[in-house]
């Protein structure tokens, strides 16, 4: 466990936005995350980097977590328990476990980032959020450096959203997280239009998890960039939720209003159309832009500065709420 001094951050984050960590460190295990937190209490965390938009220099002491491990802790004809070590890569993860015939984490393949950071704000995609899988998360409390273990209610998940975003912010770093998936009879969840289209598209008429799995990554790679590719951190924006009597008033307007229930009184609508319609998808603003393919997605294209994409930001923000008035929230972390 090396200290290091003055480290860039381009490839510790999603986005490649060159930024120094003057202190940098990487951790391999619990023990030596309770060793340095016995010192050093001020800390910035770092795993996958793929939630943040980096503005400034960090002048803590970077923690890099990088623990590693996948266990089995029971399983039985139906269901399988397992325990994953917050440093996993979330992709990787999702695809051994449609290898093993694990079902359940399917749909949210290639989402980027490490399992440590998918409780957080509660991960989802194509009509499935990783809470439905999640039975209990490990955490290590900072100021004691006592493990802690949050069972699923306890984590108060939301849409995007969960205790560690909330009241429990700042205060925990995750260490582990634990699943409950499915080993027969497992339930498709191909209720998002893309899906569908893509498996009838293909010709693939018998489901399973490796052919849904497919589905998404070919449906993602369309519509997404890489990140190794051009710099980002997947959606920018959460969808926003409205109530029915303000979503009747905009589809006087916009009669082909795309939408989702939520329930009898409030609507979700999809963040990428209401900025394509405000005349930003695929438009480049100096070193960054909105992505031509999904305006959900906002791009680094290679030496913008996190104060750059968070001026994009805000002005698609204002003129979303211009247009329509609804205020758009940042799903990213902003540092």
């Amino acid at each position: 466990m090396t200290i290091l001094n003055n480290i860039s951050l381009k490839e510790y984050n999603t986005f490649g936005i060159d930024v120094i960590a003057k202190r940098f460190v990487s951790i391999d295990s619990v023990y030596q995350l309770q060793q340095l937190l016995k010192k050093e209490k001020d800390v910035f965390l770092i795993s996958g980097g793929s939630n943040m938009l980096l503005t400034k220099d960090i002048n803590k002491l970077v923690v890099h977590i990088n623990t590693k491990g996948i266990s089995i802790d029971k399983e039985d004809d139906s269901n399988v328990y397992l325990t994953v070590n917050a440093g996993e890569n979330w992709h990787e993860f999702v695809l051994w476990c449609v290898s093993e015939n694990y079902g359940g984490l399917e749909n949210l393949s290639l989402i980027p980032g490490n399992v440590g950071t998918c409780p957080i704000q509660n991960i989802g995609a194509y009509g499935v959020e990783v809470k439905d899988c999640i039975t209990k998360v490990e955490a290590l409390n900072i100021d004691t450096q006592k493990l802690t273990t949050f069972s699923n209610a306890d984590c108060k998940f939301g849409y995007r959203n969960s205790i560690f975003k909330q009241e429990e912010k700042n205060k925990y770093i995750i260490t582990a997280v634990s699943f409950k998936l499915t080993k027969s009879n497992h339930v498709f969840n191909t209720s998002y239009g893309a899906i569908e289209t893509e498996l009838k598209g293909k010709g693939i008429i018998n489901r399973n998890l490796k052919t849904i799995s497919d589905a998404v990554i070919a449906i993602r790679n369309s519509k997404l960039p890489n990140p190794k590719e051009i710099g980002n951190s997947g959606s920018f924006f959460k969808n926003p939720v409205i109530s029915k009597e303000d979503f009747l008033e905009i589809q006087k307007e916009y009669p082909t209003l795309p939408f989702y229930k939520v329930s009898d009184s409030e609507i979700k609508i999809p963040a990428g159309w209401l900025i394509e319609q405000a005349g930003f998808k695929g438009k480049r603003f100096g070193n960054c832009g909105v992505h031509d393919k999904q305006a959900l997605v906002l791009v680094n294209y290679g030496n913008a500065t996190g104060l750059e994409v968070f001026k994009l930001a805000e002005k698609i923000k204002d003129t979303v709420y211009t247009n329509f008035k609804i205020s758009l929230e940042i799903e990213v972390n902003v540092i």
